[in-house]
């Protein structure tokens, strides 16, 4: 009988890996061992030579579920003899080389024992098993073991304790093992008054929640990756008050339902949408409601103007119970105060969302790394994924490094709004977790204790520091101080060119052959000429991205002002048009029209190319969308209203502002607003407009394609989280192209710290 080694490297710690390989390794009669270590699950064992490869292959083909095996070996060793098979502790020593696991939502079994009055976790709040629960939101080091999280300070009762050994319970070394004996607590602040309910039972205390709930209030209560702000979504006054509290006037409310069957009475789904719902990561959907259906939650006041919610169902426990005893859909929001980061901290989350929840449901799990939820949205037509927050369930682990091996440590910076950072080390790529917007202090501490978070987990330090152009972005200042701090170098990349560097590298394209035509949309990013870019066309050939075109300058006025007033984007885009003049005079006032006509005929400042202003632009013209409270609002408006004209087949290129024209216009921005305005004042519907305007867009990247004689298209910015647009693209386009969208990434900012690793490994096959 010979001795056998197997390593197994991927998503294999905290997903019940090795309770499984015990369970198969009895079922075979098999004696060794399985451990963790910093590198991935070993193996250890005697066999014959058949029986070992049958053992390797069930290994392989029947892994856990939530597990993702990346590389697997086997190999006979030197001989030793064992007497049975065993788990062994950890070894910690050396530097980790694994993915992380992502945290798990509340699996199918542990939601039924939840529920089931027989079995001895019945309303147990934090329930968990080797299959779901918190993961990377819990781990302070690495390997992934109880002792190296904050579950750590719970010491296990005899009855779990007795589940945590036995090779054939579902908890068999479940690090996250507890129950109401001895377990996490859970209390309930009444703030503004002296009410404090703890040490009672668990259900007692979630019901003074819900009767708090029931009466209007909002509720703040902590889950796997920080503080959700709860309140009744059938309550109109409820979300006016949390909208006045958190100083979110409009921006969209997610809604937590108790379960998928509630939510399909109201809300049409197919399967890859249900499943997203309900799977371990248990997304945020946007769904769309199904026709002539009243919806039960206040939607007008939820998601204003727009044509999807976001829906989920409950991914924790006590989530679980809270909505199972409400019977009624909840407003789920980030517990912060808009444009601050989510809150994870239990004395933070006193003090600062005292001004915002009437009640705090608070346990003493810590969480080590917040999160928000991640949202995912999938096309009407064509079914097309489109990630818009990548968060909870999925970060910070990116699977299958596109990058050629190197044994530099590298830490990517990202981008101003949306930011995400990411980390090479030893080969392997993480990006973390959706971090904000930049422009906010508390912002800033969240992003900088992540990086210290993952860098500290990884045990890494970089030795190449990357960062976008803007000089004055947070990301790039802090990436500057850093990269003085450890004395290494730090590179710089321009924006847009990271956004097509990263869709390139996510479609394994960066040794493409042939020529590819990126289309990078955004709303803004500094160009290499020093403005503003954002609706541009870039090729990608012999590992080297030129620029191609832009759909034109025109001013960039007011700084930050301009974004947040579209009708200061269509004044830019149209300036100089007389019959755009008498639409757009009435948005201003007498005084700001004198200030601002002045201001553009003097004008030597920037100028922008951004597709985002322009969808700004055209949101004003048409629905009088002038002042906005969020980043993508117009846009967003401008898509829904555009829906409404859509028919399934899109029609076709017919209706384009370009069809009748051999070649484009020498400035695309001003052809495509003097047609907008021509027909606005022609009287044409306004949904049929924006409709135009859309597939016009698609039209426009045809037209450069086959201008740029290219057959592949790959497609990266903010703008490319328009479903419409995006099914456009995929239904008339398709058959004479091959096209190209973000996998596992956010088309937004989100993707630029990874833009910015691939840039650095294009610029090193350009220089080999």
């Amino acid at each position: 009988m010979n001795t056998y080694h197997i390593h197994i490297t991927g998503i294999v710690q905290g997903v019940g890996f090795r309770p499984f390989v015990y369970k198969l390794a009895a079922e075979l009669d098999l004696n060794g061992w399985v451990s963790n270590t910093l590198d991935g699950v070993h193996i250890e064992f005697n066999a014959e030579e058949n029986v070992a490869r049958f053992f390797y292959k069930n290994i392989v083909e029947k892994a856990p579920g939530n597990s993702r095996i990346y590389n697997h070996s086997l190999l006979k060793v030197a001989q030793s003899e064992f007497h049975l098979f065993e788990i062994i502790r950890s070894k910690e020593s050396g530097e980790p080389d694994i993915p992380l696991t992502p945290d798990f939502a509340l699996c199918t079994t542990c939601r039924k024992e939840l529920r089931n009055p027989a079995n001895r976790r019945f309303q147990y709040p934090f329930i968990t098993c080797t299959y779901c629960g918190p993961r990377y939101s819990i781990a302070k080091e690495l390997p992934y073991d109880r002792h190296t999280t904050t579950m750590q300070p719970f010491a296990m009762c005899p009855d779990c304790h007795t589940e945590y050994e036995d090779p054939l319970d579902r908890r068999y070394y479940s690090q996250t093992n507890s129950c109401e004996a001895c377990g996490i607590d859970l209390k309930l602040v009444v703030l503004n008054t002296e009410k404090e309910y703890k040490n009672l039972n668990y259900t007692k205390i979630i019901e003074k929640a819900i009767e708090l709930l029931a009466q209007g209030k909002i509720l703040a209560a902590k889950g796997i990756g920080g503080y959700l702000l709860m309140c009744d979504a059938t309550n109109g006054e409820a979300i006016n008050l949390l909208r006045e509290r958190k100083h979110r006037p409009t921006k969209p409310f997610a809604v937590m339902y108790p379960n998928v069957d509630y939510l399909g009475k109201e809300y049409q789904f197919n399967d890859e949408e249900r499943e997203s719902l309900t799977n371990e990561v248990a997304y945020i959907v946007l769904l769309r409601k199904k026709e002539s259906t009243k919806l039960s939650i206040e939607e007008d006041l939820i998601a204003p103007g727009i044509s999807r919610i976001g829906c989920m169902i409950p991914y924790a426990p006590l989530y679980q119970m809270i909505l199972d005893r409400f019977q009624k859909p909840v407003v789920a929001t980030s517990g912060n105060v808009s444009g601050s980061p989510i809150i994870f901290e239990d004395e933070a989350a006193i003090k600062e969302l005292g001004s915002i929840a009437d009640a705090l449901l608070i346990h003493n799990r810590e969480i080590v790394a917040p999160q928000d939820d991640s949202v995912i949205s999938f096309t009407s037509i064509n079914n097309q994924k489109i990630i818009h927050r990548r968060s909870r369930g999925l970060a910070p682990t990116y699977e299958y490094s596109p990058f050629l091996p190197t044994d530099k440590t590298i830490l990517a910076l990202g981008a101003q709004m949306k930011s995400s950072f990411s980390i090479l080390n030893r080969n392997r790529v993480y990006v973390s977790q959706y971090l904000g917007d930049m422009d906010n202090y508390l912002t800033q501490n969240a992003y900088k204790h992540t990086v210290r978070h993952l860098q500290s987990i990884l045990a890494c330090k970089p030795e190449l520091i990357l960062a976008d152009k803007h000089p004055l972005y947070f990301t790039t200042e802090w990436a500057q101080e850093k990269a003085n701090e450890w004395g290494v170098l730090l590179h710089q990349y321009q924006h847009h060119k990271a956004h097509f560097a990263a869709v390139l590298a996510e479609n394994n394209l960066l040794d493409a052959n042939e020529s590819v035509l990126g289309v990078i949309w955004d709303g803004t990013g500094m160009g290499d000429d020093n403005n503003i870019w954002g609706g541009e066309f870039f090729t990608y050939a012999n590992q080297q991205i030129n620029r191609k075109g832009h759909i034109g300058y025109f001013p960039f006025i007011l700084g930050d002002k301009m974004p947040r007033e579209p009708r200061i984007s269509a004044l830019c885009a149209s300036y100089g048009m007389k019959d755009a003049e008498e639409i757009i005079r009435s948005k201003f006032t007498e005084q700001e029209w004198d200030i601002y006509q002045k201001l553009l005929a003097n004008h030597t400042g920037l100028m922008t190319t951004s597709m985002g202003r322009l969808f700004d632009a055209v949101a004003s013209l048409l629905l009088n969308i002038d002042t906005t409270s969020y980043e993508g609002e117009a846009a967003i408006w401008l898509e829904s209203h555009a829906e409404k004209y859509s028919t399934p087949d899109l029609q076709g290129f017919e209706k384009s502002y370009f069809s009748a024209k051999d070649d484009l216009p020498e400035n695309i921005r001003k052809y495509l607003i003097t047609s907008v305005v021509s027909e606005l004042k022609n009287g044409v519907p306004t949904d049929q407009i924006a409709y135009t305007f859309h597939i016009s867009l698609v039209d426009l990247v045809k037209k450069v394609a086959t201008k740029n004689a290219t057959q592949h298209i790959a497609f990266s910015g903010g703008v490319f989280q328009n479903k419409l647009l995006t099914d456009m693209m995929i239904s008339l386009l398709s058959n004479d192209f091959r096209l190209f969208f973000h996998k596992q990434l956010s088309p937004n900012d989100e993707c630029i710290s990874f833009g910015q690793l691939a840039s650095y490994f294009i610029s090193q096959k350009l220089s080999s």
